[in-house]
């Protein structure tokens, strides 16, 4: 079995005591790689450094979160844009994009950033990998002027409708990141993905959140991407492994990595 955590926070507090047993256990159920999105400028370090304990299995990405941007939005753009000229250890711009749930306060500026971070994202050659919530529209109007462009990503916890899915794939070298919420009772996920090319999914965790069944109510951590791919394989139809097999290939290209 091979599998790929496309996203995952191991390097939060939840995280502290028992962060090696994480990363066995990961591996244990066939993870083969790690890709964990920054938040903000005060997660920088723990995430580089949980990168650095186990190079080459857990990568980092560098970008500023859309609940992070307030009005000192152009401070933390100076700290993502000294990262990416000083340091070639990130794979992905990310997490970004837009997040209207809690509060549209700052609703131009997430529109800014994002589109700061798109160009970043074009200039060093790198993936995005967009968080969205309550904001579809919005995000792609942004990226709308960029669809002839070489941009690549992830919609990160897609949790949209089959039209929004329709329109994320417009972009050619987007793929859609399926995580735990496809095992939840009242997901819609299992319709929506069946119009879907798998060539078109990855998988991922969102560790510590969103943790899948049967282990809901538990800490998300890597080793539960399993029990997301148990139940992408149902609804696709295919054993688990080739559907590990094509969604790890899925992952390894849209970071740059096959070989």
């Amino acid at each position: 079995m091979r599998l790929i955590d496309t996203h995952s926070h191991l390097f939060l507090e939840e995280f502290s005591e028992d962060f090696p047993q994480v990363i066995e256990r990961a591996r244990a159920v066939g993870v083969t790689h790690i890709f964990m999105p920054n938040i903000d400028s005060t997660t920088i370090e723990a995430m580089l450094s949980a990168c650095s304990v186990y190079k080459g299995y857990c990568f980092p990405m560098i970008g500023l979160h859309p609940t992070s941007v307030n009005a000192n939005y152009e401070k933390e753009l100076e700290i993502v844009a000294r990262e990416l000229k000083f340091s070639k250890e990130y794979v992905a711009i990310g997490e970004i994009g837009m997040d209207l749930y809690w509060d549209k306060t700052y609703l131009k500026e997430q529109q800014i950033v994002l589109d700061k971070q798109v160009n970043w994202a074009l200039e060093y050659d790198l993936p995005i990998v967009i968080h969205c919530r309550d904001a579809f529209d919005y995000i792609y109007k942004v990226l709308e002027p960029y669809k002839k462009t070489p941009l690549r990503g992830i919609f990160h916890s897609f949790t949209g409708t089959a039209e929004e899915a329709t329109r994320v794939l417009e972009f050619s070298d987007f793929f859609i990141g399926i995580n735990g919420v496809v095992t939840f009772k009242k997901s819609h996920l299992p319709e929506i993905l069946a119009g879907i090319p798998l060539e078109k999914i990855v998988l991922e965790t969102d560790s510590p959140y969103l943790t899948p069944v049967p282990n809901r109510g538990k800490r998300n951590e890597s080793a539960y991407v399993k029990d997301t791919l148990m139940k992408v394989s149902e609804i696709y139809g295919m054993s688990p492994e080739a559907v590990g097999d094509v969604t790890s290939e899925n992952a390894l290209k849209v970071f740059g990595m096959l070989k």
